[in-house]
């Protein structure tokens, strides 16, 4: 960093908002859950345009600003000829822009009452930690397991030394008076198929590794699955698990909106979005990604984004008039069981986290199904029993053989019908309609 990026650097710290995970919080104690797009251009006037438009769109929102392929990869180059011969990316390639360029797309947008978090999906997020500080940012997301396995062929021990850096480079934010936040990603592994036991552990262990690594501010995910009974079981065990693990920890759940095959009918989209935010009050979350009504054909525009976001708080607000109060765990609770198994595996295996992680990969003690990453054992298996539950078929050398509920292994049709399962039930009654 030059003479003049360490300035704007430390002008950029000075006028740094109250903290992501403060805002987040003071939103749930006044009974609103926060609601946050999933949004990113590669046209800084776009993308602060994006930011004022979500601004206001609903009681308690966070603007996203989600980065490029190109500078997920590292690949700097391909993203700069693309700005050069104006060719839109898929995201704001904040490495490629000047601090200056970036800080003007927050200017005057980013304050105490719209803190913006930055979106990645890196398995090398160094680079991305260090220009989202330049810029005063301290709000961002990932994991070494889930911004790793799902996304290519970065050998696991790279992911996990990479975010170990990277973790630390953020928690060195709080010397400046900061509190940087970071968000798991563990909770919405591959989208669908991924039964919650597994997801909920990836998830705490994930946030267990923020932890270790020095942050104090710290959300935990879980994605919305096939079964409403399900995901509330899901979010209550890592709720518990939250409690457990992160003892002098601001922390709190964010519910990601169904991330498989969605809706294809305008009404089947908004219906699943309106049952995520119920979801999302129901277990106590406190912050919701949305999805559009878009989702299931193109990228969504901002207009789609800001109704979705509307629709979201709509339905939370709504739900929150008769919502019981949520309890922080359902009696004999199975995904509970599942993921504190799997948690106590990790745990047991190495001091040191990041090393514990590697070695339950290779053991297969932790095994995600269907995900073709060569540090995967690839042994374990699921479907969607007769109920709408996600269900083990095949459980490897996983340590959950006691507490796993078995369904039959999946056919290739079987399989079809799975990862469809949750677009057709909220199609099918209005199969007349066609998505926006």
């Amino acid at each position: 960093m030059n003479a003049v990026d360490k300035a704007d650097a430390v002008n950029a710290l000075h006028r740094r908002p109250p903290s992501f995970g403060r805002f987040v919080a003071e939103a749930q104690a006044r009974g609103a859950l926060v609601v946050q797009p999933r949004m990113g251009f590669s046209d800084p006037a776009l993308m602060r345009a994006g930011l004022r438009a979500t601004k206001g769109a609903a009681d308690a929102v966070v603007g996203t600003v989600t980065i490029d392929s190109y500078t997920r990869v590292g690949d700097e180059p391909s993203a700069v000829r693309a700005l050069r011969d104006r060719v839109p990316l898929n995201g704001f390639p904040i490495t490629s822009y000047s601090p200056h360029t970036a800080a003007w797309v927050l200017d005057g947008v980013r304050d105490a009452g719209f803190p913006v978090q930055v979106r990645h999906g890196s398995a090398r997020p160094q680079g991305i930690i260090a220009a989202l500080a330049r810029v005063g940012l301290d709000a961002t997301e990932g994991g070494p397991v889930s911004y790793c396995l799902p996304y290519g062929r970065t050998p696991l021990l790279d992911s996990v030394r990479n975010w170990q850096e990277s973790c630390e480079a953020l928690a060195a934010l709080r010397a400046t008076g900061a509190e940087p936040h970071l968000e798991t990603f563990g909770g919405c592994m591959l989208g669908q198929l991924c039964p919650p036991g597994l997801l909920v552990a990836i998830s705490a262990l994930e946030a267990l590794f923020f932890h270790r690594a020095g942050l104090r501010s710290i959300s935990l995910s879980y994605a919305q699955q096939t079964s409403p009974a399900q995901d509330r079981e899901a979010v209550h065990a890592l709720r518990r698990l939250a409690g457990e693990l992160l003892p002098d920890t601001d922390w709190h759940i964010v519910l990601y909106t169904y991330m498989g095959l969605y809706p294809s009918t305008r009404r089947g989209a908004l219906d699943l979005l309106e049952r995520s935010a119920e979801l999302a009050v129901e277990t106590g979350a406190a912050r919701l990604i949305v999805k559009t009504t878009a989702e299931s054909h193109r990228i969504p525009t901002v207009e789609e984004n800001v109704e979705a976001l509307g629709v979201a708080s709509r339905a939370a607000a709504a739900r929150h008039v008769t919502a019981a109060v949520p309890r922080g765990d359902l009696a004999g609770n199975p995904v509970y069981a599942e993921a504190r198994a799997l948690v106590d595996a990790v745990l047991e295996l190495d001091a040191d986290l990041g090393r514990g992680l590697l070695k339950a990969f290779a053991r297969g003690l932790l095994d995600v199904p269907y995900c073709l990453h060569p540090d995967n054992a690839g042994r374990s298996r699921s479907t969607v029993d007769r109920e709408g539950r996600l269900v083990w078929t095949e459980t490897g050398a996983m340590p959950i053989g006691l507490v796993s509920r078995r369904g039959r292994r999946l056919t290739a049709a079987g399989l079809y019908d799975a990862l469809s399962f949750v677009q057709r039930r909220h199609d099918t009654p209005h199969t007349q309609e066609v998505a926006a």
